[in-house]
């Protein structure tokens, strides 16, 4: 049976209103998830603030917000990085030719033996001006091995027959100063042998006339510490105020402590040490001290010459701050370069920003350190 026209309008009107009613509950969902949706990244947005937010440093005013970095510190008595070749020039130490010039601008100085029971010293300066340096002395063929380790350019003037051949024949590159690489200061009153003297752009004309190579791969033979060591925190070490260290009969060196300054003022056979130019004595922060065996040769008739024992290994000790530590010394052949250790830790010596005096004296000399 057909619906009646009524019945169909009745229905007709019934599916509309439930049509309706679906559409207003989609929307009310879509709504929904709209709402929820703006509450989900609500409450995102506010828990990243509040991350943030307690990460963030809030300046005290008694802070200074615009504070500079530190730089950090650097090792001042040579340029680590550098690849400047050193000169190492032959310094007179007889007591006629003092005082000396120069030795305080060296950042290395060497003192050894030689004939007679004198010493001589050999100072090493790198990227500085010098004007005076001296006086000048001979070669002397015990020196040229840390010539070697420290791949210098040799200062001299003339020097001892086995020494000059040992300079020829191994190719040392050398600038002999007496002649146009030095000048003689004849206001002295002196020695004429003791009145030379030379300077850093002396020898480096010297340097550059003979097409010398003026760089090089030994950066440093020591490693230093731009942050003060001190050396009283170690057990092993011992006070030393007073360093005398007696070559012969003819030669003590001495130093004695400045607290004050951090430094050791040094002596020879009890007489200061000054500066020709300056008058000041000489200052040293790190002193290296070892014995070695000492013994005469012959050359052209004469007998007195020194040899050193200065291949292999021994026992010495590094002195700085007023206080001393021992250490030990390993040299594997006359070219290689001489290898400090602390002998506690077998650890590499790293010793303080400053000049340092490497002093190789004889086993038949003495040592004290107090």
């Amino acid at each position: 049976m057909l619906p009646t026209t009524a019945e169909s309008n009745n229905n007709t009107a019934g599916n509309g209103q439930f049509g309706s009613l679906l559409r207003k509950r989609k929307n009310n969902k879509l709504i929904l998830f709209i709402i929820l949706g703006v509450i989900v990244l609500c409450g995102i947005g506010i828990g990243v603030y509040f991350v943030i937010g307690n990460n963030k440093k809030i300046p005290d005013k008694k802070e200074n917000v615009n504070e500079e970095v530190k730089e950090e510190k650097k090792v001042t008595i040579i340029d680590v990085d550098s690849d400047t070749r050193p000169y190492a020039v032959m310094i007179n130490c007889h007591n006629g030719a003092l005082p000396q010039a120069g030795l305080d601008k060296a950042y290395m100085v060497y003192e050894l033996m030689v004939e007679g029971g004198i010493t001589r010293m050999m100072a090493l300066f790198k990227d500085t001006e010098v004007d005076k340096i001296g006086s000048v002395r001979s070669a002397r063929t015990q020196y040229l091995d840390y010539v070697y380790e420290n791949d210098a350019i040799y200062g001299h003037a003339g020097g001892a027959a086995d020494a000059l051949s040992r300079i020829a024949s191994e190719g040392i590159n050398d600038v002999d100063v007496d002649g146009q690489y030095g000048f003689r200061d004849t206001s002295l009153d002196r020695a004429w042998e003791h009145k030379l003297f030379t300077s850093t752009k002396l020898l480096g004309e010297g340097t550059n006339n003979r097409k010398y190579r003026t760089t090089t791969e030994t950066k440093s033979l020591l490693k230093y510490s731009a942050e003060e060591i001190d050396l009283s925190k170690l057990d092993v070490s011992s006070i030393a105020n007073n360093v005398s260290i007696k070559y012969s009969d003819y030669r003590t060196s001495n130093y004695t402590y400045d607290s004050e300054n951090k430094v050791y003022l040094r002596s020879m056979n009890g007489t200061k040490n000054v500066d020709l130019v300056t008058g000041e004595q000489y200052k040293v922060k790190n002193i290296i001290i070892y014995g070695v065996n000492y013994s005469n040769y012959c050359d052209h008739g004469y007998c007195a010459y020194q040899k050193i024992d200065n291949v292999g290994s021994g026992d010495g000790y590094y002195v700085s701050g007023g206080y001393s530590i021992p250490i030990t010394w390993n040299k594997s052949g006359k070219n290689d370069k001489t290898i400090y250790k602390i002998k506690s830790n077998g650890e590499e010596l790293v010793v303080n920003d400053g000049n340092t005096y490497i002093q190789i004296y004889p086993t038949s000399g003495n040592l004290s350190i107090n």
